[in-house]
């Protein structure tokens, strides 16, 4: 009675399913285009009640010019009220930044991860930058320079009494000043 559980047999058939999936796929299509025609209707519709057509056929020219007055004195508004707007806006997005930083200061400094230690070949390391273009291996040792070690000059140790006795007074400090030129 050791049976492998198998996947079990879905009730519906391939077609059936390929059918069921086109239909819903058409349906939401339509669904979609009827989504874009209402909003589109609606928008027009919104905007003929809020601006009404011009009706300036028959205007004289002084009605011309106060007509466009008004239209310039409500475009000022609307510039006085985009401005205060877009000034709330970046004083809004300022202090959202200050109180973002002020949490990321509370939370304390972030951990850094454990780096762990690579260890590349000097061949593999330029294989890796330059890709194929270098085939020979390049030895470095060979360009650098060689520099010899100057020996340290060690002073001899004196008796210090007579150290002092002999830098005292101002010939001492003229002995120092020449000898630190």
């Amino acid at each position: 009675m050791s049976e492998a559980p198998s996947k079990p047999k879905p009730k519906i058939s391939a077609s059936r399913r390929l059918f069921l999936k086109t239909k819903l796929l058409k349906k939401a299509m339509t669904m979609l285009e009827n989504e874009k025609q209402f909003k589109k209707d609606e928008r027009e519709r919104i905007l003929a009640e809020r601006v009404p057509d011009l009706q300036i056929s028959g205007l004289s020219l002084q009605d011309l010019q106060n007509f466009c007055k008004q239209l310039h004195q409500k475009i000022d508004v609307v510039d006085e009220e985009r401005y205060d707007i877009a000034l709330k806006v970046t004083k809004n997005d300022k202090e959202i930044q200050d109180l973002s930083q002020k949490i990321f200061d509370l939370k304390g400094k972030m951990k850094r991860p454990n780096l762990r230690r690579v260890r590349v070949s000097a061949d593999a390391m330029l294989g890796a930058l330059l890709g194929s273009k270098v085939k020979e291996s390049v030895d470095f040792k060979a360009n650098l320079k060689t520099v010899k070690k100057e020996e340290e000059k060690k002073e001899e140790v004196t008796d210090w009494r007579k150290n002092v006795d002999a830098m005292s007074g101002m010939e001492g400090r003229k002995k120092l000043f020449n000898a630190g030129q």
